[in-house]
């Protein structure tokens, strides 16, 4: 059973990888990994050492401690909700289409900003 710091450490990983619209792969490579290692770091069955911490934290640009923020009140659920809306989006690849999307759920939010066409 994973501890509920090595799966905390791994949705920062994952937040942190997809805001960067980063692969698992483009993170193995950095890390001369299979990208399937990532995927253990993302779901906390694998711990990261610290060395690779800190090589996490190059190669995606943060601080090592960013993989700690928010740990001591760690009960959310909305922030992960989030991060898979953000990720299926990211992953699509026809632009159109993802501008739609966005805009559609901006509109639903009542967020949506005036457009310029």
């Amino acid at each position: 059973m994973p501890h509920e710091v090595d799966i905390h450490v791994g949705r920062k990983l994952k937040q942190a990888r997809t805001l960067r619209r980063y692969s698992q792969t483009d993170v193995a490579r950095g890390l001369k990994l299979s990208f399937q290692q990532i995927q253990k770091y993302e779901i906390g069955s694998n711990r990261i050492a610290a060395s690779r911490l800190f090589e996490l934290s190059k190669i995606l640009d943060v601080s090592t401690s960013y993989f700690f923020e928010g740990l001591a009140e760690e009960t959310a659920t909305p922030a992960d909700n989030a991060m898979d809306i953000v990720s299926a989006v990211a992953s699509i690849k026809d632009e159109q289409l993802k501008s739609r999307i966005i805009t559609f759920i901006q509109d639903v939010a009542g967020t949506t900003t005036a457009r310029t066409a």
